[in-house]
């Protein structure tokens, strides 16, 4: 992660803010009591519960780093200017070639939950409709092809 601030909803930075403290709470003291009763089995060399253990501290602990890092350069972004599309944004689009009606929400990367249609901001979709206003034409280059959507409502959070 750079340097950057990092935008967030206000909703994405209690998730991260639960997510952070969940991690340190609950899931060190789970952990903490795996690698215990994995340790009484004996024989760390060819233990498999103890690795496995090790690993998903390891992955945890970098995990809560990783978060602390994202929380430090956190900045909260309010939309509430419902003419533009912008960060935190609800927005209905028209796919113009398939006639399907289709709302995403504009968020940070590290709220992005494609199946929750939070898009990020830094996606291709979402660098296309930042500052996008409705009535307007959007085109996005996927792997399909171009795929172009009208802007028909906008809504802030």
């Amino acid at each position: 992660m750079s340097n950057e601030e990092l935008m967030l909803t206000p909703e994405g930075l209690d998730e991260l803010k639960a997510e952070l403290e969940e991690l340190k709470t609950v899931k060190r003291k789970e952990l903490a009591e795996r690698l215990k009763v994995a340790i009484s089995y004996g024989d760390l060399k060819e233990n498999s519960e103890y690795h496995s253990a090790k690993d998903d501290q390891a992955f945890m602990e970098t995990r809560i780093l990783q978060l602390e890092k994202m929380l430090t350069k956190a900045r909260v972004v309010h939309s509430s200017d419902a003419s533009t599309v912008s960060i935190g944004s609800f927005v209905k689009l028209n796919d113009l070639e398939f006639k399907e009606i289709v709302e995403y929400r504009i968020v940070s990367p590290a709220e992005a939950d494609a199946y929750n249609n939070k898009i990020s901001y830094e996606s291709p979709l979402g660098k296309e409709l930042i500052g996008k206003v409705v009535g307007d034409t959007v085109s996005v280059t996927a792997p399909m092809g171009v795929i172009k959507y009208e802007v028909l409502d906008i809504r802030a959070n």
